[in-house]
């Protein structure tokens, strides 16, 4: 892979900012009932310690909507990762407030602070096109993101499951750490080396299959992927967007009018390929 990764820094004396994913689903008293995000996440948080950095973890769990709401703190998430890791990991209970802040600066090699729901803050969550349009929501945004990205000297990326979105600690902390170094973690060069092979070189007859809910997530996704494949089937809530923009019947399920002519010319564009 062309991009750089956490293993290309020198980590040593450093504080390494990591944005992971660790939106785990817990039961209604708040258990985890899978630690697979967690346990993915190893590889790169033991190579920067091992190697004698200092880690701020920040994460994101459910959509508390920006604001405080302890059905969805990574207190849990804490405590687990302790366990797996066999060394006490610190909690903050804010993100870019006094507690994350003075953690922060006390952090020694070897240390761990996992700081608390990146989605307690509605700065984290503005759209990238709003904040464009909206000279007070880009300044929120940006200063969000400058005050967590002042907490270290590196920033890596392992948080491959929302590599898409353009929420402040996955576009706009790396954008304002320029001059710092900024790389992937071991899970995210995984997976895009996957599936840059198998984009590269599949095996045919080549099928991909899409779901989820929301149709606006994964347009570029199918636009580039038309191209390159023999097949596309749509599944999740998302293919309902489809089945009305082609006239269907579908009732009260949930549909993106907003995406409806996308997606009937991207039903066009697969058609005249064959897809």
């Amino acid at each position: 892979m062309a991009k750089k990764t956490v293993a290309d820094v020198d980590v040593k004396g450093k504080k390494v900012l990591m944005r992971v994913d660790f939106n785990v689903p817990q039961d209604d008293e708040g258990r985890i009932t899978s630690d697979d995000r967690i346990v993915k996440a190893l590889p790169t948080i033991k190579n920067v310690l091992d190697r004698g950095g200092a880690l701020i973890l920040m994460s994101h769990l459910g959509r508390p909507e920006g604001a405080r709401d302890d059905a969805y703190t990574l207190q849990p998430v804490a405590q687990r990762l302790s366990e797996l890791l066999g060394k006490k990991v610190v909690f903050a209970n804010d993100c870019v407030g006094p507690d994350a802040k003075a953690k922060a600066k006390a952090l020694k090699p070897g240390d761990v602070l996992l700081l608390e729901n990146l989605r307690f803050y509605k700065e984290e969550v503005i759209k990238d096109k709003a904040a464009k349009d909206d000279p007070k929501l880009r300044e929120a945004k940006d200063k969000f993101a400058k005050e967590l990205a002042a907490m270290a000297d590196v920033y890596v990326d392992d948080a491959f499951g929302t590599a898409h979105r353009d929420n402040a600690s996955m576009y706009t902390v790396p954008a304002v750490m320029e001059g710092k170094p900024r790389v992937a973690g071991f899970l995210v060069e995984k997976e895009l080396t996957f599936l840059g092979d198998t984009v590269r070189n599949p095996q045919r007859p080549f099928v991909a299959i899409l779901g989820g809910a929301k149709v606006s997530d994964k347009l570029g996704v199918i636009e580039n992927l038309i191209p390159k494949v023999n097949r596309i089937i749509i599944g999740g809530a998302m293919a309902y967007t489809f089945l009305k923009a082609r006239g269907k019947a579908v009732g009260n399920s949930r549909v993106e009018d907003d995406f409806m002519d996308k997606a009937l010319q991207l039903l066009d564009q697969a058609t005249s390929v064959g897809c």
